[in-house]
């Protein structure tokens, strides 16, 4: 039986490579979705002997299936935001102390202890609606940080920006993680000059404004906090880890995830680093649901395994993939 403690005590890229192929054994015998994929790829364990052989999931099956490999009740059904009428990616979580491991130990790994850091999130979309992974992670975070500053704010930028000046007069550690059109708003109408502060956007315009290259949204905001670095946070519905850059777009993930890419002509054919292709993520904190998925997004990653995301798939095809009826 995989433990949770199996998947956050991985070392080197060989415990992660078993524990990978550990994982997809236990899906393909629990998962009747993604059984079904692989067995009209005609892939079975027994054929498998390094995790670029593992077939990855559309990422469109959580919007028409239930994906799991449990049979545990659901405690909790993450959704992802969606414009009105479409279909949106549901995320059945049947075990909550696994997402929130996760993300506590990559925070950890990767910013140090949370009680250092007053939180202080910008999510207005998010917060409009139910159903966000990120706002059950933010609010989580909040909690933890045992800060009485730490907080959300909706529209109330005036006070959020005399908290940041503040908590930068006190010298105090603070995260500021908000989606970017929010940011923008802010640095609109407000200047800092930080040195005390991390700004952490985690993308997307929402409908609120055009959407512009991350490069040059990075520029705007790193003239208007004052800061020399912009960091992003790189998870999705689908996923219960996350990957973090601390600047220039490249992301970072924690040992339990790691990003590949495939051929955008044949989906099933997994690239060398250093190519454009749709990305693939291997998420192992998806024990009960589905750890390989095919993502949407196109990118690139690097011989270190760090990555950059560099666009979209244009249609919701994902050519070679859709072999089942979504």
């Amino acid at each position: 039986m995989i433990s949770n403690d199996d998947i956050f005590n991985i070392k080197s890229n060989t415990d992660f490579e078993a524990l990978a192929l550990e994982v997809f054994k236990f899906q393909f015998k629990n998962n009747k979705v993604y059984r079904s994929f692989c067995d009209l790829l005609y892939k079975h364990p027994s054929d498998i002997k390094s995790i670029n052989e593992i077939p990855f999931l559309p990422i469109q099956f959580f919007k028409s299936h239930n994906v799991l490999s449990t049979s545990l009740p659901i405690e909790k059904t993450f959704t992802s935001s969606g414009t009105t009428g479409s279909v949106t990616s549901k995320h059945l979580v049947s075990d909550l102390k696994l997402y929130e491991a996760s993300y506590l130990k990559a925070f950890k790994h990767f910013y140090g202890q949370i009680e250092d850091y007053v939180v202080l999130a910008l999510l207005p979309s998010y917060l409009e609606r139910d159903g966000s992974s990120l706002i059950y992670m933010v609010n989580d975070l909040i909690d933890k940080s045992k800060q009485a500053k730490s907080g959300f704010y909706l529209n109330n930028l005036e006070e959020l920006a005399e908290t940041i000046k503040t908590l930068e007069s006190q010298e105090q550690k603070t995260l500021l993680i908000g989606v970017s059109f929010a940011l923008l708003d802010l640095v609109e109408t407000y200047q800092f000059n930080l040195k005390h502060t991390t700004i952490m956007e985690t993308g997307g315009m929402k409908g609120r404004r055009k959407e512009i290259i991350r490069q040059e949204l990075h520029q705007i905001l790193q003239k208007g906090f004052g800061v020399n670095q912009i960091h992003s946070e790189y998870g999705m519905t689908e996923l219960l880890s996350q990957a973090y850059s601390k600047g220039n777009g490249i992301f970072e993930c924690p040992p339990w995830m790691k990003i590949v890419t495939r051929d955008t002509e044949d989906a099933l054919s997994i690239q060398q680093p250093n190519k454009t292709g749709g990305i693939n993520v291997i998420d192992l904190a998806n024990l009960n649901s589905c750890s390989f998925i095919a993502t949407q997004d196109l990118g690139k990653v690097y011989d270190n395994g760090e990555f950059e995301i560099i666009g979209r798939f244009d249609n919701s095809d994902i050519r070679g993939c859709n072999l089942m009826a979504l």
